[in-house]
């Protein structure tokens, strides 16, 4: 593959490691941009060259037409982060995000890019299915939505006019994960499920059933919490974020 969209578009390093043994990629959920994994970020530079995926129709990319497909938004995807791997490499998603990078890494494996390990957090496997419908909501319950699941920084909520700016975004981003077809397939690596306890998008079995997606080792870790159990867990979700990357350089 190769990049036609050009990674300085697509990819955010806040803190640089070109000399890190190891990268790791992080998939923002629904509404949410790369900056989402700043804390990440922060913590794990002395690790891994952590990279956070940037999709258009927002922040710096606010002025670019949104992608409302899953697929053709992982499409755009894969063949930037295809040159990521002349290192192990580790996938990180949350919520969208977490299908988002089953779908890259479900396209980079046929050409041999296979992740060391897929973190799939809050969000119940590819295969299971709900009736959603939060694009179809007006504004008002798109971001009533949004204060349900806490995942919105407050500041944003509280503004009117930065509100309706990223809208747009948010709803698109619904749009792409609810019109989302299920599947059955797999990927090569290890997946590992994170989900909060008390998730109203995601529950424990629901989680599990990443397990069915993988040909190799699978796991899931459940932690206090609801759909952004992460934000208050984060010490607890970057340590093992953390052993995963030191084990890719181990093994590769």
């Amino acid at each position: 593959m190769t990049a036609t969209d050009g990674s300085d578009l697509w990819l955010r390093r806040f803190h640089p490691a070109p000399a890190a043994p190891a990268r790791l990629v992080c998939f923002p959920h629904a509404g949410g941009s790369a900056s989402f994994y700043f804390p990440v970020s922060a913590a794990l530079a002395s690790d891994a060259d952590v990279v956070a995926i940037q999709y258009p129709g927002r922040q710096d990319r606010r002025h670019e037409p949104n992608v409302e497909d899953l697929n053709a938004l992982a499409d755009r995807i894969a063949p930037v982060v295809a040159p990521l791997f002349d290192r192990p490499v580790v996938f990180f998603g949350h919520s969208m995000g977490a299908v988002l990078a089953f779908e890259v890494a479900r396209r980079l494996q046929g050409d041999g890019h296979v992740p060391a390990k897929l973190f799939a957090s809050g969000r119940r496997a590819p295969s299971t299915r709900r009736a959603e419908n939060v694009h179809q909501r007006d504004d008002d319950g798109i971001v009533a939505e949004m204060k349900a699941m806490s995942g919105t920084d407050a500041q944003v909520l509280g503004d009117e006019e930065l509100l309706r700016m990223v809208l747009p975004a948010i709803r698109s981003d619904y749009r792409a994960i609810e019109t989302y077809a299920p599947v059955e397939t797999t990927v090569d690596c290890p997946i590992t499920a994170l989900v909060g306890d008390a998730d109203p998008k995601t529950t424990i079995p629901e989680a599990e059933a990443w397990g069915g997606h993988t040909t190799a080792e699978f796991a899931t870790e459940v932690f206090g919490g609801g759909h952004f159990y992460l934000s208050p867990r984060a010490a607890e979700v970057i340590a093992l974020v953390r052993q995963a990357v030191q084990g890719a350089v181990t093994v590769g």
